[in-house]
């Protein structure tokens, strides 16, 4: 009896392992594009070309390309999905430089309800008042976390209220594409976001800065990075661990992405979110958990869907050395108020 739960659980295990790693991977994201030095546009354009290699050469190992699934109709979908993807990273990368990873990624965090939302408004999805009263909850908690000021809005520097909507809108064509994507089946998800990327490459072409990238030099590390690693590697672990893992353990391990990415921030740049902006964490964590679950509890004896997760190495920079794109914006700009660390108190 001992026997078969042990050669039960570990596939879950193992699976666990494989999304916590994905999830790990997820919140280094922002230090790449920060470290590389180069525009939002250039660093998603190189995302995608390196990461279409990346996917690419791992679906032509297994073997995918036969059978894979595509008609007319899906590939139009995957192709729409990839639109919606491709932009979404750059406003999310632009939301980076206005106000801070940490801050930039848990607002982004709040892409659960806007597919709730979404789901409702296009496509007559059953928004439930317990739903609708966590999703109040989850905006409750943005504003908190935000750290906006009524002074920013009349205020002449618009740049943080800039950044805090880039990543609302980044979050919205996420929640989009996913829409989108649930729309899709017999398709590996690999398939699909290979097609995704590859949109991304002709997408991006007209705005690529390409002269600008001249004298790059170790940047072109970390943009290699986010293509093979962050694209590449992070799919295949988190497509390979949602077929094992059931849909709330997802859920609760999505949230290492944030969490690690708000002590990447801190340990790197030394950005980190003041007392009240804290306060509004849990208050999206546990709404996006009872939102999450509530779709998830008439499947639960089902296999959990692959997703489509946004991506959507800890740089070697000491807390004290900003990188080039975020030398504007000291600790107290990019997380207001700011608490003291510990060393400054």
């Amino acid at each position: 009896m001992t026997s078969k739960s042990t050669s039960k659980s570990t596939p879950e295990n193992k699976g666990t392992a494989q999304l916590t790693a994905a999830m790990v991977l997820s919140g280094t994201l922002g230090i790449f594009v920060v470290e590389s030095g180069a525009s939002p546009f250039n660093v998603v354009f190189f995302r995608v070309l390196f990461g279409a290699l990346a996917l690419g050469a791992y679906v032509v190992a297994r073997g995918w390309f036969r059978g894979h699934g595509f008609t007319p109709r899906k590939f139009g979908l995957a192709v729409l999905g990839g639109v919606f993807i491709v932009f979404n990273w750059v406003l999310l990368f632009q939301s980076y430089e206005n106000t801070s990873i940490s801050v930039a990624t848990v607002v982004y965090h709040t892409q659960p309800f806007y597919v709730v939302l979404l789901g409702a408004l296009l496509f007559r999805e059953r928004l439930t008042a317990a739903k609708a009263g966590w999703i109040v909850v989850a905006f409750a908690g943005l504003i908190l976390v935000s750290g906006i000021r009524p002074a920013d809005f009349t205020g002449g520097d618009t740049t943080y209220l800039l950044g805090i909507g880039q990543a609302l809108l980044a979050a919205l064509l996420y929640g989009l594409s996913t829409l989108v994507t649930k729309r899709i089946t017999g398709v590996r998800p690999h398939l699909i976001a290979l097609v995704q990327v590859l949109v991304g490459i002709p997408l991006l072409l007209p705005f690529a800065d390409f002269g600008a990238m001249r004298g790059t030099g170790a940047g072109w590390g970390w943009l290699v990075g986010l293509g093979l690693i962050h694209t590449g590697l992070m799919y295949v672990l988190m497509y390979s661990a949602y077929a094992k893992l059931p849909t709330a353990k997802i859920a609760v391990l999505a949230f290492t992405y944030p969490a690690v990415a708000m002590v990447a921030d801190w340990a790197v740049y030394g950005h980190h979110i003041g007392l009240v902006q804290a306060l509004g964490v849990p208050l999206i964590v546990a709404a996006s958990l009872k939102v999450t679950l509530a779709k998830a509890m008439p499947a639960k004896a089902m296999p959990a869907k692959p997703a489509q997760v946004t991506l959507p190495t800890t740089a070697p920079a000491p807390a004290a050395a900003p990188a080039p794109r975020t030398a504007a914006h000291a600790p107290e700009a990019a997380s207001r108020p700011a608490t003291p660390a510990a060393s400054e108190v």
